[in-house]
């Protein structure tokens, strides 16, 4: 037979004291203790673009959709979401460029860089950025053009680097030239100029677009001959 339970009332105090230190310490022991952080993993190296092909199995386009959720899904690991300004944005290059490989025609790479990686509130990696989307916009530039308008526009009136935002809305002008392209984006270059205070260089630019030919519609030449009215008149040489 097992002995009988003792009742509680007959543990001596000394004993009782010393157990309710002990659990005294341990809660306070584990409140101490600071919560367990996961540890963020490093955006890998892509792989090279013949393993890419290789690996696709005649299907690059599937696996270029599978690339972008993979690099998306990078800031947002099991247990811990990175902030865009502690990624690696030298990697999310590399992995964007590897997408516009296996699909050239995709515009999702271009979007994301300037307009989700390009909103970090960190003025280098926006450049980062922005000089992909600049760099891959003349392969297909009748496509590719709204992101570097986008870009233009950050630059303009994020960076507050109007030389940049010159140099993409002038791109764009010159290089975008397809029947699709609106007139806006052909034109952004000179809101840019007027932002610069350049009447000078945006008379010439509208004397250009109004003498190339390219612009046909009524409005679009109503509005270029509009603003060039409203330039303030040509400094006349001195004496």
């Amino acid at each position: 037979m097992s002995a009988p339970a003792r009742p509680l009332s007959s543990v001596p105090l000394a004993v009782k004291l010393l157990l309710a230190a002990a659990l005294a310490l341990q809660l306070g022991w584990q409140a101490g203790r600071p919560p367990p952080r996961a540890r963020a993993e490093a955006l890998p190296p892509p792989p090279s673009p013949a393993a890419l092909r290789l690996a696709s199995l005649g299907d690059p386009l599937a696996l270029s959709r599978l690339l972008m959720l993979y690099v998306q899904g990078h800031d947002d690991q099991a247990g811990v979401a990175i902030a865009w300004r502690e990624l690696d944005y030298g990697r999310i290059r590399q992995w964007l460029e590897r997408v516009l490989e296996l699909d050239p025609r995709s515009q999702y790479p271009l979007l994301a860089a300037s307009e989700v990686y390009g909103a970090v509130g960190d003025p280098a990696r926006v450049r980062q950025m922005l000089e992909l989307v600049y760099e891959r916009f003349g392969e297909d530039p009748d496509r590719r053009w709204p992101w570097l308008a986008h870009a233009a526009v950050v630059a303009q009136h994020r960076l507050h680097d109007l030389p940049l935002a010159r140099r993409y809305a002038q791109a764009i002008r010159l290089r975008a030239t397809g029947p699709r392209v609106p007139a806006w984006a052909r034109e952004l270059e000179l809101f840019v100029l007027e932002d610069m205070d350049q009447a000078e260089a945006t008379r010439a630019l509208i004397g250009a677009l109004l003498s190339s030919g390219q612009i046909t519609d009524a409005n679009e030449l109503r509005f270029l001959e509009q603003r060039l009215q409203k330039l303030p008149p040509p400094a006349r040489p001195s004496p």
